[in-house]
């Protein structure tokens, strides 16, 4: 992996925490809705859904990049539809953008994998 891979895993790490933190904002405004009269779902709507389509939108680019096989890009996918998803894809996402800067560095200056 090279240093845009890299970018491309970190710019998908940065959005799936606000991610998953929307989407349980929005469950609990929907819990709220329907036992009190605070209604804030329209609004915890839009804002999930962009987050959401952003998370997308990312995780194409770095499927592209990583040249990731389908069980991984399926996995990261079914991170951004559970509410606490986000979580564990940033964390996994972290070590996987680690190793690539690593890899990136070793190519530089020349170290081979045996």
């Amino acid at each position: 992996m090279d240093i845009k891979t890299a970018s491309a895993l970190r710019r998908l790490r940065l959005v799936s925490g606000p991610e998953a933190i929307s989407f349980l904002l929005l469950l609990v405004c929907s819990v709220l809705k329907r036992t009190t009269d605070f209604n804030a779902v329209p609004v915890m709507g839009y804002v999930h859904a962009f987050l959401f389509i952003l998370y997308v939108v990312l995780w194409a680019d770095a499927w592209n990049r990583a040249k990731w096989p389908l069980k991984t890009a399926a996995f990261y996918f079914l991170m951004s539809v559970l509410p606490t998803g986000g979580f564990f894809a940033d964390r996994r996402l972290k070590r996987e953008a680690e190793d690539a800067v690593i890899a990136s560095r070793a190519r530089n200056e020349g170290v081979v994998n045996a």
